[in-house]
Parts: C-alpha cells; sequence; structure tokens
C-alpha cells in the first residue's frame, strides 16, 4: 500500500499545519490500514480502545478486512477525505482506493488516541470530467513530452493550436501536495481546462506531473520547495525553449496557490520569462493563511465546546511557532507540522511580495477567486497595496470563483471540489488578451 495521501484541501493538499495530536491520529490511521492489508489481525487490534474490543471481537475485524479485499481486491491508497472534532471525540474520514474498487471509512478516536469507532461509509461514484464549452477540439493537438530534471523524468503534455504559427507558451506550475499534470481533485481538472481554452484562442503551454506524485518516497530528510517545486518548473521552461512552435519571447508561468507564490522566485531564475500569472498566490506567509483558514473551519463546524476551543489554540500556537524558523536555528531535517523544518525555514525567508516587486520588465496578472476559503481575498489585497500601481501589473478579482478558479456561489468547505465544473470562461478569455498584448 501506499503512504497515505492527506487531503485537507486547506492550503497544502497534503501538507497543512493541524496539532501534532491529530497528526499521530491521522499517523495511527495510516498504521491501522498497513497492519491490515499485511494480515497482523493481532497488532491492528490493539489500535483499539477497550470499549470497542467488548463490542467487537478479533475475528470480527479480521472477518470483515477479508471479506471487504476478496470483493474489492488489495488496498492500495488511501486518502483523508475530511477531519474534524466531534465534543471529546475526533473523526477522520479515508477514502480507500482498492484494486477494484473504492471504499470510504469513519474512524472515530477518543482523548487518549485509541480507536473507539470504526465504520465504513457509503461511497458515491465520482463524477466524470467533462471538458469546457470553450475548448474547441479542432483548434489545437496534443502531444506528450517529459520534464527531464537531474535524475527525474516527469510526464508531460504539450497543446499547441493546429494552426501553423509561433504562438506564446504557458508552463503551468502546481499547488502543494501530489498532483498530476491536470491538477486533478475529485472530477475537475483546472490545468487541463486552461491548457485546452488557451489554446483554442492560440496559446500554447506545457504541464507535467509533479515529482511529489511519481517520486513520494524522496521527500524526507532536509528538502525544500526547491526539490517540490522550482527544479522541475526551471526544467520545464528550460523545455519550453525548445518547443519549435514557441515563441521564444514569449514564455509565461502560471502558478496556482503555492505555485503562484512561488512564480516571482520561478521568474527571478528564468529572467527570460516574458511575464508571470499569479492565480490564487499567497501573499502572506503560509502559517498566517493557515491559521486563518483553520478559524474559518472552526467557525463553520460550528463546534463550541471548550475541548474544541482549546485544540484550536494549540494548533495555531504551534502553527505560529513555525513562522520563527529560520535557516540554522533548529535541526534542518527536524519534521515539523508533518514537513521538515528546512521547508519552513526556506519559505519564511522568502518574501514573494517584494520579490515580485524587484521585477520591473517582466509582465505580472495576479487573479483571484473572491469565494475561495483558501487563500482569501486579503492576500489580493495585499498584491494589490504593493503592486496595483505598476505598468507591467495587472490585477482582477473575481467574486464569485473559488480556489481553482471556478464558479461557486459560496465560500462552503472542501465539497465543493466533488461537484463537477470548469475554470470560468471570463479567466481564460481574461488570460488570453492579456498574453497576446505586446
Amino acid at each position: 500500500m501506499k503512504k497515505i495521501i492527506v487531503l485537507f484541501f486547506v492550503l497544502f493538499v497534503g501538507q497543512t499545519a493541524f496539532s501534532q495530536g491529530i497528526l499521530k491520529m491521522i499517523g495511527h490511521s495510516e498504521d491501522l490500514f498497513k497492519l491490515l492489508s499485511e494480515d497482523k489481525f493481532t497488532e491492528a487490534y490493539g489500535y483499539f480502545d477497550t470499549s470497542f474490543q467488548a463490542k467487537v471481537s478479533e475475528e470480527k475485524v479480521k472477518e470483515i478486512w477479508t471479506e471487504l479485499t476478496t470483493k474489492m481486491g488489495p488496498l492500495q491508497d488511501l486518502s483523508v477525505l475530511s477531519s474534524k472534532t466531534q465534543g471529546e471525540f475526533f473523526t477522520v474520514i479515508l477514502e480507500g482506493k482498492f484494486a477494484n474498487d473504492m471504499q470510504n471509512f469513519l474512524i472515530a478516536f477518543n482523548k487518549s488516541e485509541k480507536i473507539v469507532g470504526f465504520f465504513l461509509q457509503p461511497t458515491a461514484k465520482p463524477e466524470a470530467y467533462k471538458l469546457p464549452a470553450y475548448a474547441d477540439t479542432s483548434l489545437y493537438r496534443e502531444k506528450e513530452v517529459y520534464v527531464k530534471a537531474g535524475k527525474h523524468e516527469l510526464a508531460g503534455m504539450l497543446t499547441l493550436p493546429r494552426k501553423a504559427g509561433k504562438y506564446p507558451l504557458v508552463v503551468f506550475v502546481h499547488g502543494s501536495g501530489a498532483h498530476d499534470m491536470d491538477e486533478t481533485i475529485g472530477p475537475n481538472k483546472p490545468f487541463k481546462d486552461l491548457a485546452t481554452g488557451l489554446a483554442s484562442k492560440g496559446i500554447a503551454s506545457i504541464r507535467y506531473v509533479k515529482r511529489t506524485l511519481l517520486y513520494p518516497n524522496e521527500f524526507i530528510g532536509a528538502i525544500t520547495v526547491k526539490e517540490e517545486v522550482l527544479d522541475d518548473a526551471l526544467a520545464a521552461i528550460a523545455l519550453a525553449r525548445t518547443v519549435p512552435e514557441a515563441d521564444k519571447l514569449q514564455l509565461y508561468v502560471l502558478g496556482h496557490s503555492l505555485g503562484g507564490m512561488l512564480a516571482p522566485r520561478i521568474a527571478r531564475a528564468a529572467p527570460d520569462l516574458k511575464g508571470i500569472i499569479l492565480m490564487a498566490a499567497p501573499a502572506r506567509n503560509l502559517m498566517d493563511i493557515s491559521v486563518e483558514q483553520r478559524n474559518y473551519f472552526f467557525a463553520l463546524g460550528k463546534d463550541t465546546t471548550r475541548a474544541a476551543r482549546l485544540m484550536l489554540d494549540s494548533a495555531n500556537m504551534e502553527t505560529n511557532s513555525v513562522k520563527l524558523i529560520k535557516p540554522g536555528t533548529i535541526k534542518p531535517d527536524s519534521v515539523l507540522l508533518g514537513m521538515p523544518a528546512s521547508y519552513w525555514a526556506d519559505l519564511n525567508v522568502y518574501n514573494q511580495v517584494a520579490t515580485a516587486k524587484q521585477q520591473a520588465k517582466q509582465r505580472i496578472f495576479v487573479a483571484q477567486g473572491g469565494n475561495d476559503f483558501q487563500v482569501s481575498v486579503t492576500d489580493f489585497n495585499l498584491w494589490k497595496a504593493a503592486l496595483g500601481t505598476r505598468k507591467n501589473v495587472s490585477l482582477k478579482l473575481y467574486p464569485e470563483l473559488n480556489h481553482l478558479m471556478m464558479p461557486q456561489k459560496e465560500k462552503a468547505d472542501i465539497r465543493q471540489y466533488e461537484v463537477p465544473s470548469n475554470v470560468s470562461v471570463v479567466l481564460v478569455n481574461d488570460l488570453s488578451s492579456w498574453i497576446k498584448i505586446k
């Protein structure tokens, strides 16, 4: 079974800043399923509280698991869909991907981090992705390419207008976590929408599988965003320079979320870029955003118990302490909030707004959704305050778009990402018009 993919959808898909207690319980969930997958039922049974064991025998747990895997095949992957406090308990809902089918599980922990509830949950069949109406397949073609960075080779897609000529080319850079080339979330594929929409308007692009998806076991030790994002983004730009149909004077990077935050840093390392697009890009320290997100979900959950408030305050205090980490102040491979200290130290000394202000020649487009619960309008306003008077900068707030730049009537929560949608045609048109200005 692959390592569990923690999908919190708060800024980092896979790297959110919850308290160590919560991370421990998620770790216990992973350990439980690993033991069950290895038929180590006695060890797995030890994770359950005595109150559970009094009602359900070890043999019954073995029977349920054996019946499940006989029907669905071996467990291949786990994703955490949601987690929350419920009074004195903490619950995790996991999505299990088996060889032949999928099954969701709800696990409830008590204060002692022992499992008091283990339930099979109904699993809705995912809706299929639909190509946006603005993508005209007669106007573009797609070709498989490979982004090569050091020993890594990442599968990618070059999307080209069919009409002969030289075209502007955009390189897409993902947000945090393990992403495929389309940045797929549920039935939604924002990068595919953008690539096909822009190609229909005469703009080429390169998108590629993120390294964290293909080589997750390498992300241990003293790593930073250099290994996670920068090396491969620069390799994709190098590939773009070799595309015969690309106008080498019209190369752009579109960064989403963390990718947008790092876009000024990428542009500094690739000064030949014509411009960068910051889509739902944090302007603040990630810890400030994490606290804002957590407070939002706390208010949304309406859990007013003292235990929940104490857990919130503890998690926020821990998150704020990470802001103080600088290179050399702590052992680089020390793990904090699920990531090495080196990762946070590197981001803490990076000021994306200041870096963008230094780029007087490269063009910048900042796009933000008003109903984004992950990166808020606060960040857009900070970008606007810093860059709003610059001639090389365009900024636009889209009031009814979410973090994926798709229509959303209210901020809501992560369940919106399970509803099929497409990147806004207004945004695609705006990007196309902006890119084509010479």
